[in-house]
């Protein structure tokens, strides 16, 4: 009989056709850095949890990829004779096997049993998580393993960092014994369906949707896409086409927005539609107008770039919290005169509180402080103004002068050219097309500035490589508040 690994199953959970695909065309898959970032923080994770379960460095790690599976199965059950804590130990049974981050040895009724913890780099439980852990306890007690607990642990986001490499408290345990093992059944019956689609000599027709996405990003929808006739206007291209009101439209395979009946539409889906359908720009000059009369010179235009870590290396700081590492601020007089200052710290050191002073000093006392998407940098100037009091008073009246500039986007301007989007890549080709993004060399986008910082703090890149990182960094977040100051012109003086 044929044996899944607990990742194919999850596989076959989110989609028969990922697995078939994973089986038999897998050089087919293309996972997106997205995704592959995913994987190195639950490496990171796993670390800091194999220092915390095993303080005394006493545990055995196994590893099936440089012993082979067969041994590492055999190993793990021999290992469990004894009372040393495991790390990968591995499990198979019933057409399933796995791999358990943590075993640790107990005792219960005067018994020796084991208690598996499954490490998970989220900041909460998932609906997939709890399928894993079904698919841990199937593998597992099937073995044989004494199997008295199963907790998931996860990431804590409340949990501040103390310093010192001390991470007690960085993880917390929701216990799923029970619920694990009563879904033995669950667990045959995927195996079961498993084994009919990965014997099947074709792959299984499944229409995109929103399994493509959910719960991770597939790595073969690339190759989907490529298979699948496209709607010539995309459903997607709706704002907020994944709500409600539309679920029953994605559930029919209604694709293109011709096809979507307008009561199902409020007003600015509705304003999509007709004007990506007719081609024709819709632009409501003199209410985006008046909308910003009350805004006088002189103004500011400010936009931060954020660094985030699932384990915190700053004391003070929280697990994924977004950590302010530089601002592009642009400040237009009554005059005309465009000014600009900005702030970048590439020393590998908190850079929070040199951030918010800079800031302080960018933003002057009084006048508009144009952002986009008001929601991101406020929090951000909130979480600045929590960590250091002595400056909250004059970060905090920064706040009360921010004004955003998208809803006065999104409800007076749309060009179909942006596809239902007002991200400001989609609109700002639409009202300053000689501004372009695709132009700059090295950092084109908020993922790429993030990638860009952790290679300039690591250790090992060298000051040439930093300079000319930070000279991209510097270009790249002057363009957003440049084309701020491009968007507020449009939007005021068209």
């Amino acid at each position: 009989m044929k044996s899944f690994s607990k990742s194919k199953l999850i596989a076959y959970r989110q989609c028969p056709k990922r697995l078939w695909l994973e089986i038999h065309r897998n050089e087919l898959r293309a996972d997106s850095e997205s995704a592959q970032a995913r994987i190195e923080i639950g490496y990171t994770v796993g670390d800091i949890a194999q220092r915390l379960y095993d303080p005394d460095g006493k545990g055995i790690e196994l590893n099936a990829q440089r012993d082979g599976y067969g041994e590492t199965f055999s190993r793990s059950m021999e290992l469990l004779q004894g009372g040393r804590p495991l790390f990968e130990a591995g499990f198979s049974s019933g057409g399933a096997y796995a791999f358990a981050d943590v075993m640790l040895p107990v005792r219960k009724g005067g018994q020796k049993g084991w208690r598996m913890v499954e490490v998970k780099s989220s900041s909460s439980v998932k609906d997939y998580h709890r399928d894993d852990a079904a698919i841990q306890s199937f593998a597992a007690r099937g073995a044989g393993v004494p199997l008295v607990g199963l907790a998931l642990a996860h990431i804590d986001t409340s949990w501040t960092y103390p310093g010192h490499g001390d991470y007690q408290g960085l993880l917390v345990e929701e216990d799923l014994t029970a619920e694990a093992a009563s879904r033995d059944d669950d667990v045959r019956q995927w195996i079961a369906a498993a084994l009919k689609v990965v014997a099947k000599r074709k792959e299984p027709e499944v229409p995109m949707g929103r399994q493509c996405n959910d719960p991770f990003a597939c790595g073969f929808s690339a190759y989907c896409e490529s298979q699948t006739s496209r709607a010539e206007y995309p459903v997607q291209w709706l704002p907020n086409a994944a709500g409600k009101a539309l679920k029953s439209l994605f559930d029919a395979g209604i694709a293109d927005m011709r096809d979507v009946p307008d009561d199902l539409l409020n007003e600015r889906q509705l304003r999509v539609k007709r004007h990506t359908l007719s081609g024709r720009r819709y632009f409501n000059a003199h209410g985006a107008k008046a909308a910003l009369a009350a805004h006088k010179l002189p103004a500011w235009f400010l936009d931060f770039e954020t660094i985030q870590f699932a384990v915190p290396i700053w004391k003070g700081t929280r697990p994924y919290q977004q950590i302010p590492f530089q601002f592009s601020v642009h400040r237009l007089l009554r005059t005309g005169k465009l000014e600009h200052d900005g702030f970048l710290d590439l020393s590998g050191d908190d850079p929070s509180k040199a951030f918010a002073e800079r800031l302080i000093a960018a933003c002057g006392e009084r006048g508009p402080i144009f952002v986009y998407n008001a929601g991101f940098e406020g929090a951000r100037i909130r979480e600045l103004a929590e960590r250091f009091p002595r400056l909250k008073r004059q970060l905090l009246a920064i706040v009360e002068r921010i004004v955003d500039l998208l809803p006065v986007a999104k409800d007076y301007f749309y060009d179909p050219s942006q596809q239902g989007s007002w991200s400001i890549k989609k609109v700002l080709p639409a009202v300053a097309p000689d501004l372009r993004y695709d132009q700059l060399e090295g950092v084109q986008d908020g993922g790429m500035a993030m990638d860009a910082y952790l290679e300039a703090i690591h250790a090992d890149t060298d000051l040439a490589r930093k300079k000319q990182i930070e000279e991209q960094l510097f270009k790249y977040c002057e363009m957003d508040t440049y084309a701020m100051v491009r968007l507020w012109t449009f939007l005021t003086c068209a």
